[in-house]
């Protein structure tokens, strides 16, 4: 007969979840919501020929998905913190599955595109929550990694998406392209049901202070601020300028309101937090230069080196599988290094990857200036997300996830307008699509000098939070 002591450690081993199938769980939460982007991207020419519609219209199927992710992100985060994180990340994952299936049935392009809005929501709530789960349930030695993994899962749904969606639409039509994350889903669900710890219970009075009216002006002002980004065929016109004049009045509403309500969506306060401000304002730098790559990039490939299309997409596709070999060495880098340090050196790659695609010519300038910056931003992903996410108090885990998400998502916004408009206005071309090679070229180099430039600011506000920091936290 086994002593009571040994009985009641076996019980308690056996309850405890996996730390491997947990992170299994959360890889794949990580994974659909990056793959629902990328993979219908591949699908609008066929999507504008299903529905007969023009390609502004059929962008919206990309755009409504983005929009709902953006403007709510935040107050999944905060919505799971209150709730339980666990109950909200599978009403999310279930959520993305079944408007999966609405979309595949869809029987005109707006139901389509409405379908999409509910799936990005089901996404926002997977991608706030997952990394909320990290500092739950994965060990302070083992941060790092763990966020190198996810990250790793990001890239791979990026690059798994255009390949995976051609071969779905020759084979099967359109619908398939969203269908596909049925099955995933299903599997998600029952991974995180089985080994996500169950929710702590809270009281009932802690559900009721969900800060509604600041959800709204946030996600308003958010909408506001990214349509003011992608509307407009890569032209800032009255309407742009309208719409931004909003989201600056939005914002300035929503602090005001913020301040005066007991419970808020968004402390204020956290902003106080020198180390935390400087993490989001440089992960909308890096996040803007990151962008930059997927927009120049194939203009520069074919228009200046000459590379038709198929080349174009093997070319590109260096970008993904190389931040995928990356994610994982650079979490556990993380986890033996101070995270700070990896910080600065992450950044430090991404401008000499910058750099690098400023002045080396060539398909193999491009390739080798890629294998540079991209591993720098994963260094710089795992470290920034562990030292946030680091010191944050339990009850704020989601919220916090959600801002850093939420940063992300803007810097992708502000590279795809911003560092366009760049690339155009150095290209001196109305119509880059036929503009001269040389042209292009100019552009490139023009486009990627300014990308080091923010990251170079990026990496002085860095070093400068380096240096305040106490040695401690070194």
């Amino acid at each position: 007969m086994k002593p009571v002591t040994a009985e009641r450690g076996e019980a308690i081993a056996e309850r405890a979840p996996s730390i491997r199938w947990t992170l299994a769980s959360l890889s794949f939460s990580m994974l659909l919501p990056s793959l629902g982007t990328s993979i219908a991207n591949v699908g609008l020419p066929s999507l504008a020929q299903a529905f007969d519609a023009a390609f502004q219209d059929v962008q919206w199927i990309v755009l409504a998905y983005l929009l709902a992710i953006t403007t709510l992100v935040v107050s999944a985060g905060r919505l799971g913190d209150i709730v339980g994180r666990k109950r909200l990340l599978l009403i999310g994952i279930l959520l993305f599955t079944m408007a999966s299936i609405l979309c595949g049935l869809a029987p005109t392009l707006w139901v389509l595109i409405a379908a999409r809005a509910l799936q990005g929501l089901g996404a926002a709530m997977m991608m706030a929550l997952t990394m909320a789960f990290v500092g739950e349930t994965v060990p302070k030695a083992r941060t790092g990694s763990a966020m190198g993994l996810l990250g790793t899962m990001s890239a791979v749904g990026t690059a798994l998406g255009p390949s995976l969606g051609g071969v779905l639409i020759a084979s099967f039509g359109w619908p398939a392209i969203f269908l596909v994350n049925v099955p995933l889903g299903v599997v998600t669900f029952a991974l995180a049901f089985r080994h996500l710890p169950v929710d702590t219970s809270g009281k009932k009075t802690d559900r009721a202070r969900f800060d509604i009216a600041g959800t709204l002006l946030l996600a308003l002002t958010l909408s506001a601020y990214a349509l003011a980004m992608t509307i407009g065929r890569g032209r800032f016109g009255p309407l742009n300028a309208a719409l931004l004049l909003a989201a600056a009045f939005g914002i300035g509403l929503f602090i005001f309101a913020e301040a005066r309500t007991a419970s808020p969506l968004i402390r204020l306060a956290a902003f106080r937090n020198s180390a935390f401000s400087a993490s989001l304002a440089m992960n909308i730098l890096v996040s803007t230069v990151m962008m930059a790559t997927l927009v120049v990039a194939p203009f520069y490939l074919s228009r200046a080196l000459g590379l038709d299309e198929a080349f174009v997409g093997v070319v590109m596709s260096s970008g993904p599988v190389i931040s995928t070999l990356s994610g994982l060495p650079a979490g556990r880098l993380v986890d033996r290094l101070d995270a700070p340090f990896v910080i600065v050196a992450g950044l430090i790659a991404m401008a000499a990857g910058s750099i690098a695609l400023a002045v080396l010519p060539g398909i193999a300038g491009y390739i080798a200036a890629i294998a540079i910056l991209t591993p720098g931003y994963q260094l710089f992903q795992a470290a920034n997300n562990t030292a946030v996410m680091a010191t944050v108090r339990p009850d704020q885990r989601g919220v916090i996830s959600g801002m850093l998400n939420l940063s992300r998502n803007l810097g992708l916004i502000t590279g795809a307008s911003v560092m366009g408009a760049v690339f155009a206005l150095a290209s001196a071309t109305s119509d880059i699509a036929t503009a001269h090679p040389e042209a292009v070229a100019s552009g490139m180099r023009i486009t990627f000098a300014v990308a080091a430039a923010l990251i170079a600011v990026a990496l002085a506000v860095a070093v400068v939070l380096y240096r305040h920091l106490p040695r401690s936290e070194r």
